[in-house]
């Protein structure tokens, strides 16, 4: 049994990964950003950028998934910044807690794909440089906020983690919801690169990370066979015995969630090199499985 600490655990993938934990038999401790309501919730203001050492006493590893999410609200100015600033300061706290702290402390810090930019065809692995756009700007900061931690010697891991397919919420629900109506066709022209992975496998590789501290560094986490959208479009479709032909015009798409918009018309075609040479074997690991999955 393990004692880990999990950021942003009322999120999509943060409550997943507690249950997880949970079943495995380790001990979890939330932070949560209100009051606490119960046993297993410790208080923090990430805002701060401070959290007190004192809470990792005993703890074995923090997985640190706080961040406003990217598509909940159009890109303001302001929400941009909510965007960032939330990233950078709860990473700030966490990486200087886990370097004060006296005992190692493996540190799984949230990340994403988007470091890489839309890169049309291009493969993608850890080793790349980053792109450029927005999002490969918050990424870069967000990364960059874990130095403390690194540079005391932490074992940290950054999961650069794909679109995630789960059956309630996330990115793909409104995909999922048109898709059901017949409605999910091609997003543009459909050929950008989609870097997919279900929810089950997120879990299952931050939970793989946690138990492989020699794995530092950037990490993707992503399906180990990239998909265009028109493809994943199209499996969906057939898993739901519905046509997945109506696209949805770039200029349309824009209209509806503005800037945002680039970052679906991107194309991101990642391999996850060092995921699978750390030893983890996916449960869905290709688009027709994961696709039954998801619609089940």
């Amino acid at each position: 049994m393990a004692r880990i600490v999990v950021t942003g655990s009322s999120g999509l993938i943060g409550t997943a990964l507690v249950a997880a934990l949970r079943e495995r038999g380790d001990e979890v401790v939330r932070l949560v950003r209100r009051a606490p309501s119960a046993a297993d919730e410790v208080r923090w203001d990430p805002a701060s950028r401070h959290l007190d050492p004192a809470v990792l006493d005993g703890v074995d590893g923090v997985v640190n998934l706080a961040g406003a999410g990217v598509g909940d609200k159009r890109w303001t100015p302001a929400y941009k910044h909510t965007i960032l600033a939330s990233r950078t300061d709860s990473t700030t706290a966490v990486a200087t807690a886990v370097a004060a702290a006296d005992h190692p402390v493996r540190l799984v810090s949230g990340s994403a794909v988007g470091y890489y930019g839309d890169r049309g065809d291009e493969e993608l692995t850890e080793a790349n440089p980053p792109g450029t756009g927005f999002l490969s700007d918050v990424v870069i900061a967000w990364e960059a906020a874990a130095a403390p931690a690194v540079e005391a010697g932490a074992p940290v891991a950054f999961a650069r983690t794909g679109i995630v397919m789960a059956r309630n919420g996330g990115a793909m629900q409104p995909l999922l919801r048109l898709a059901r109506l017949g409605l999910g066709g091609p997003l543009g022209l459909g050929r950008q690169f989609w870097p997919w992975i279900t929810l089950t496998d997120e879990v299952g590789a931050l939970l793989h990370l946690l138990d492989h501290p020699e794995v530092t560094g950037p990490v993707n986490l992503c399906g180990p066979s990239p998909a265009r959208q028109r493809d994943v479009a199209a499996v969906l479709g057939r898993a739901l015995h519905r046509p997945a032909l109506l696209p949805a015009p770039s200029p349309a798409l824009r209209l509806v969630v503005g800037e945002f918009a680039g970052e679906i018309l991107g194309s991101q075609r990642i391999v996850g090199d060092v995921l699978r040479e750390s030893g983890y074997r996916h449960v869905h690991p290709d688009l027709d499985t994961a696709a039954r999955w998801l619609v089940a």
